[in-house]
């Protein structure tokens, strides 16, 4: 596959201004009203940003959930989650997490525990997510951070063995597999998990834009095909572990309507616990989808 590496990114190449956050992953982009539209040049080179910098940050401002949809399907198309008991404002496309009850207080009961658990958003889809958007609406004010994990960087720091051991493995990704372990019952109807079969992806994956390797695994990961059961299952764990690297992390701290935006398809993340009796902690969010995994042997 070609290699197609962004334009670096620069204050005077681009009609915002971009803030580095770690030496790995992540910028910081202002200057933009999301609110009143993107126009397609500035996209362009907000796009090559994204590629550039994995996860991107929006300071607070408002953003109504018909203008948060606009600005994913300016990705791709927006992917309308089977789990419909959240959608949320009207729109199919949003995800609303919420711990709040009918009268704005907090209910004790966490809206989603997967999320706790480094993963990676659709990969449970054959056509998987590629850009997550999350706006905060109430942001708590301890815990419910939110961490990324650059998977590149994962790949390149295994040794050789590893990534020929790896190099040709194929992993079941499964959602009714990582909701139910997570929540300890079942949440998902008969019907949902018919719209949501296993299905099976590389576990090396190459990035269809930047030609990159990465690690493709966490959560929703299930089994490896053509191996035992709990053999899989040890493979996977031991791999997601080796996947995270403090030094490739980047971790952020809500302020109430901030918007991130993250390539799914070269990270994983995951929320840090937060208390839902006591904070008070609102975000909705859209995926927008991609494409079917390649990996080496595709």
């Amino acid at each position: 596959m070609q290699s197609i590496a962004p334009r670096p990114a620069t204050a005077t190449a681009l009609p915002f201004a971009v803030r580095q956050l770690t030496p790995a992953l992540g910028a910081e982009i202002s200057g933009l009203d999301l609110a009143g539209g993107v126009s397609p040049e500035v996209f362009a080179a907000l796009y090559q940003a994204f590629l550039r910098y994995q996860v991107l940050v929006f300071p607070p401002h408002e953003l109504p959930p018909g203008a948060q949809v606009a600005f994913a399907r300016q990705f791709g198309e927006v992917q309308v989650h089977v789990m419909s008991m959240y959608h949320a404002d009207g729109h199919p496309e949003l995800y609303r997490l919420s711990n709040l009850d009918a009268d704005g207080r907090p209910n004790g009961k966490h809206p989603d525990k997967g999320t706790l658990i480094w993963h990676t958003d659709g990969s449970w889809r054959r056509v998987t997510g590629q850009a997550t958007i999350i706006y905060g609406e109430i942001a708590s004010a301890h815990g419910g951070e939110t961490h990324f994990c650059d998977m590149y960087g994962a790949y390149d720091r295994l040794d050789p063995a590893w990534k020929r051991r790896i190099e040709h493995l194929r992993a079941v990704h499964n959602l009714d597999f990582s909701r139910t372990r997570r929540h300890g019952t079942d949440l998902m109807t008969e019907a949902q998990k018919r719209e949501a079969p296993p299905v099976e992806h590389p576990v090396v994956r190459i990035h269809p834009e930047t030609g990159r390797r990465c690690i493709y695994l966490g959560d929703h990961a299930e089994s490896i095909v053509g191996m035992p059961y709990e053999e899989g299952r040890a493979l996977i764990e031991e791999l997601n572990a080796l996947a995270v690297h403090p030094d490739l992390s980047y971790e952020h701290r809500w302020r109430a309507q901030e918007l991130i935006v993250w390539d799914n398809r070269c990270l994983m993340h995951r929320a840090t616990p937060y208390d839902p009796l006591t904070e008070r902690r609102v975000v909705r969010r859209c995926t927008v989808l991609g494409e079917e995994p390649v990996g080496p042997a595709d």
